[in-house]
């Protein structure tokens, strides 16, 4: 029996064309009734379809019509039945982020890959780390800093020269962008299971902006990450080609 697909593509032309192609070849059904989702587009469109779908536990295999695609498979318009019934699933879990702002407002959102923050003018950012209550680091003057998932590590992370963490470990990575101050943090691998509170210091000179996957918010006093177990995104991958082995090939490129 074959299964209920739901097609979703992103706004760029080639994404929206293959949307319509395997939709009259396969069938498109609502993604509340479907039993996979297809998603066409780019990293970032896989990011979303996630987060805007996570309530439906339905699992999501991409195919690349976008730029990277690292996230996503190899676009085909043939055989798609049988390479949904072949894929391999991966669970990731996403980061929760709390920050207040200096207007006093609490704005919470949710993460896939990290949870950033950046200097938001042109006075670098002057932070302070605390890890499950415990300052870890008093003044970390930077760019910015940043806590990634293991999905996340390739990412952002990856540019701002943290590590690659291999999917299934229990680890979170700290990273600082573009250190000044301490000269030599490299930033610090972390169980899980911790929470990390980032606190601005000198917030009206050195005005700092959080990220949350694309959701941004303007000058933060401080921001509260922790992961999320409890939210199981589900991603389908073609075999011999899940987030696994594309985080040990990237090590070797």
């Amino acid at each position: 029996m074959s299964r209920a697909i739901a097609f979703v593509a992103s706004e760029m032309h080639q994404a929206g064309h293959a949307r319509s192609l395997l939709a009259q070849r396969f069938g498109d059904v609502p993604e509340d009734e479907a039993d996979v989702i297809v998603a066409l587009g780019g990293d970032g469109f896989m990011l979303s379809t996630l987060h805007r779908t996570q309530e439906l536990d339905v699992p999501v295999y991409g195919m690349n019509r976008g730029t990277v695609g690292f996230l996503m498979n190899e676009y085909s318009e043939h055989d798609l039945p049988d390479r949904l019934k072949a894929a391999e699933e991966e669970v990731i879990n996403p980061l929760f982020m709390r920050a207040k702002t200096t207007t006093g407002d609490i704005r919470e959102a949710l993460a896939i890959n990290e949870v950033s923050l950046l200097r938001g003018g042109p006075q670098a950012a002057k932070l302070q780390i605390h890890v499950d209550g415990h300052m870890r680091l008093e003044e970390l003057v930077c760019d910015g800093a940043l806590v990634a998932t293991p999905a996340g590590s390739t990412a952002y992370n990856y540019s701002a020269h943290g590590p690659i963490v291999p999917i299934g470990s229990d680890v979170l990575a700290l990273t600082a962008v573009a250190a000044f101050r301490p000269r030599r943090w490299r930033g610090a691998l972390l169980p899980k299971t911790a929470k990390v509170r980032f606190d601005v210091l000198d917030p009206a000179k050195r005005p700092v902006m959080a990220d949350a996957d694309s959701r941004h918010v303007e000058n933060v006093l401080w921001v509260e990450v922790m992961s999320r177990p409890d939210i199981r995104h589900r991603i389908l991958f073609d075999p011999g080609h899940g987030l696994e082995e594309r985080l040990l090939r990237e090590q070797f490129v």
